[in-house]
């Protein structure tokens, strides 16, 4: 078959390699779509712990497929079942796996982070993520690239359950990739007003061609432009989906009394520790949170929005390609073209 593995920095090669052998208690999945993450080029780019030329890893963690091999002790799945992937399997037995939070297991294992993933023909399901819950069967009338980009919306559910959101709530997301995306849908079908900002005027438009009821600002005056849309209120919520201090530090001071805060992407530890004026949380009563991953609970939960309509992932998939032409993907989505960017097979 073929997959595309990681050797190091820069170095990503799409390569031959036998079909993975599976045990009595595990599975084999055709691969029928995978998406590309902003974590698989970081990975591309700047390598990953552990992974090195006698250690190559196949990337792809945002996925779903058809089950073509079943081991005999394998209870409920059957041949041609088409499931949906959670990628992150827990030990289950620490605290967090317990409550379910199997994503925030210090021994967490992960498709395409630190076990072979998704971009090649076919994906071995080990035995505890079969156990475990990892595969969701695919709801009737979502799609195989539905399903795979479900994954980076449940990541953006996790945090958009921390904020509580209410009907006629002021939202801000800073970040027009597909994350901000995400949030922007999630926000609207909760009912809140949405606003998206980003540098680039090009990503504001597209985003605003697949969520035509967003709100888009990219000047220099954001303060001046929420406190016009907020008729002076303020922001109920802010999302930073995007890396980049300054930004954490400018949301703050765009709050409402009451307001809540998620830091959705992560700084590089270079650029810590970011300054925020504690005060602002203090006196305005500010909620700051943050979120990573996603559990399997919350996978699911974003793919009964999927299914029952109410979210169009669709919309943000822009980019397909074969599986020969990934290195072109990778390409795009560094250059930052389009939104979502899925291989299909």
């Amino acid at each position: 078959m073929l997959s595309l593995k990681l050797y190091g920095p820069n170095d990503i090669r799409l390569t031959e390699t036998d079909i993975p052998e599976t045990g009595d208690g595990e599975l084999l999945l055709k691969t029928d779509a995978a998406a590309i993450c902003g974590t698989d080029i970081r990975m591309w780019q700047n390598g990953y712990k552990g992974v090195d030329e006698e250690h190559p890893l196949t990337l792809g963690h945002e996925f779903s497929g058809t089950i073509v091999r079943v081991g005999k002790n394998v209870p409920f799945y059957k041949e041609g079942m088409k499931v949906a992937v959670q990628p992150n399997i827990g030990c289950g037995i620490c605290d967090r796996c317990v409550s379910g939070n199997f994503h925030l297991c210090d021994d967490y294992r992960a498709f395409g982070i630190n076990m072979d993933g998704a971009f090649a023909e076919y994906v071995k399901i080990p035995a505890d993520a079969v156990l475990r819950g990892n595969l969701m069967l695919l709801p009737d009338g979502v799609t195989a690239e539905e399903a795979a980009v479900t994954e980076p919306l449940s990541c953006a559910y996790n945090g958009f359950t921390k904020c509580f959101v209410k009907p006629g709530e002021y939202a801000l997301v800073v970040g027009a990739g597909p994350i901000g995306v995400s949030h922007a849908m999630l926000l609207h079908m909760a009912g809140a007003s949405v606003l998206m900002n980003d540098l680039s005027q090009e990503r504001l438009d597209l985003c605003k061609k697949i969520l035509p009821y967003i709100e888009t600002y990219s000047g220099n005056d954001l303060a001046g432009f929420v406190k016009d849309w907020t008729r002076g209120r303020g922001l109920d919520i802010a999302i930073t989906a995007c890396p980049v201090p300054q930004v954490q530090s400018a949301m703050l001071p765009l709050m409402n009394y009451g307001g809540r805060v998620n830091f959705f992407g992560g700084i590089p530890a270079n650029k810590q520790p970011v300054p925020i004026d504690t005060n602002l949380v203090h006196y305005r009563e500010l909620y700051l949170t943050g979120s990573t991953r996603s559990s399997i609970a919350q996978f699911r939960k974003t793919l009964e929005f999927v299914s029952q309509g109410l979210l169009n992932v669709k919309a943000m998939i822009t980019d397909r390609y074969e599986l020969k032409d990934i290195r072109e993907a990778f390409e795009n989505v560094r250059a930052a073209k389009g939104i979502k960017h899925v291989i299909t097979f």
